[in-house]
């Protein structure tokens, strides 16, 4: 292949340089010119199979692909197959991100000592030291007989000892601290960080390899590094949670092998990452005695549904611009759902402070919570307490319909395996045939909803 050339281009308008300056000279912005590796197009012999541009010259129709079943294998944990579509496709390149400690490497290590005692493994940490993980593989009481370790930052050495010891299953830990030689910027820097995943996927492919790479994250919760990494990548999940909470949650947000948005949910414990079977179970871990603000809602996470506790606190403020907090839920919607409360049910809130939250660190980004939030102001507002046995879930439109949302007779199920007795829902959600043992209100308007309560 012919050498690899480099060029300096600007992050903000994409003007390309000879040379690094400080400031661009068509944008004039200070510190914005990266580094970035040109390389050459690689010949037809070094073009591999499963990845864009292997069959290039060779037109096919459709109907001529084969469309076998992608052999995947499982990596011990349901929920962690869950949220990958089934279990993991051999020469995928998944990207798995999280603040520091969530159990990014605790999950990884558990994963693949499991894995190691039928497949050949290799995990390779360029942040820990070797003792580092053997430690805290005795501290979790792993198996330690299988597992191959590797001590590595470059990237050219690390797949020389992987076509040594030919795995099945890789983990870069972490993707930010990888290096290439013929690359002049510093490691975690955009060249290098773009560089190195981009070589590492391609080698995944050729090669076959189940590829796991970590990824850190910026103060804000989003992925350090350019935003090709993602591109390049075929799944990637992030970790949530709190460090000093107990539970941990595994969401999808891209995944060409699978749906994404799937939810997994974990518990960290002394021995390390447990699956959670039953979510719902936990996430409904409700207080003795029943208080104002608090309602139960059925939200659908990927392909199933999942049982929350919303809560709401409405207080006078003595404030002149009343505070808006949401926290698991997006701030813009719950200032447009106290306008609409405002105008279609006579509730006016202009001099409360309102306070939401969604228990047990969950994020609520459907509109299916629209009805459940208002209701639950509504109790803390007039200092009611909703029945234990409800359940509400609906979209509130700006005219203060109450519109159908995905999956009704799947939530209603649900709740009703919980020991649930009464839902409020939209109208056009309202089963075909009863459901034993749970009443079901159907309403189409917010001041119908609001009565029903």
């Amino acid at each position: 292949m012919a050498k690899a050339k480099t060029a300096y281009v600007c992050n903000d308008c994409g003007a390309d340089f000879p040379r690094w300056q400080g400031q661009c000279g068509e944008c004039k912005a200070w510190n914005t010119i990266s580094e970035v590796r040109l390389s050459a197009a690689p010949s037809r012999n070094d073009r591999f199979t499963g990845y864009a541009g292997s069959t290039a010259g060779k037109v096919q129709t459709l109907e001529s692909i084969d469309l076998a079943e992608l052999p995947r294998f499982s990596t011990g944990f349901k929920e962690f197959d869950r949220v990958l579509g089934g279990g993991v496709v051999p020469g995928s390149a998944i990207l798995i991100g999280g603040s520091p400690g969530a159990g990014k490497s605790t999950l990884l290590l558990q994963t693949m000592c499991g894995l190691a005692q039928t497949m050949d493994t290799l995990y390779v940490t360029g942040e820990e030291s070797l003792q580092q993980i053997a430690l805290r593989a005795q501290r979790l009481g792993l198996p330690k007989d299988k597992l191959k370790l590797l001590a590595e930052t470059s990237v050219e050495q690390i797949g020389q000892v992987a076509l040594e010891v030919k795995p099945k299953m890789m983990v870069i830990d972490s993707i930010q601290v990888m290096h290439m030689a013929d690359i002049q910027s510093a490691p975690g820097g955009v060249s290098q960080v773009r560089e190195s995943a981009a070589w590492l996927t391609r080698f995944a492919k050729q090669h076959n390899i189940a590829m796991f790479m970590v990824g850190h994250v910026t103060k804000d919760g989003s992925l350090a590094g350019p935003k090709v990494l993602e591109h390049c990548i075929d799944c990637s999940i992030m970790l949530e949670g709190d460090a000093d909470g107990r539970f941990r949650t595994l969401r999808g947000n891209k995944n060409r092998f699978g749906a994404i948005n799937e939810l997994g949910v974990f518990a960290m414990t002394e021995q390390g990452m447990r699956e959670v079977s039953n979510p719902s179970a936990i996430f409904l871990s409700r207080g003795q005695e029943a208080a104002p603000g608090s309602v139960v809602m059925v939200v659908w996470e990927g392909t199933r549904p999942l049982l929350v506790e919303i809560q709401a606190l409405v207080d006078y403020s003595q404030m002149a611009n009343p505070r808006r907090v949401a926290v698991g839920l997006e701030q813009n919607r719950l200032a447009m759902l106290l306008a609409v409360m405002h105008r279609h049910a006579g509730v006016q809130m202009s001099d409360q402070d309102v306070f939401t939250n969604v228990v047990g660190g969950v994020r609520v980004a459907e509109t299916g919570a629209d009805l459940a939030l208002l209701v639950a102001m509504v109790s803390s507002f007039r200092n009611q307490i909703l029945p234990q046995e409800l359940v509400v879930f609906g979209e509130v439109g700006l005219s203060g319909e109450i519109r159908p949302v995905s999956n009704g007779q799947e939530r209603l199920n649900e709740a009703a395996k919980h020991g649930f007795k009464r839902a409020i829902v939209p109208l056009g959600n309202r089963p075909k045939q009863a459901i034993a043992g749970l009443e079901v209100i159907a309403v189409s308007k917010l001041a119908e909803a609001l009565e029903a309560v």
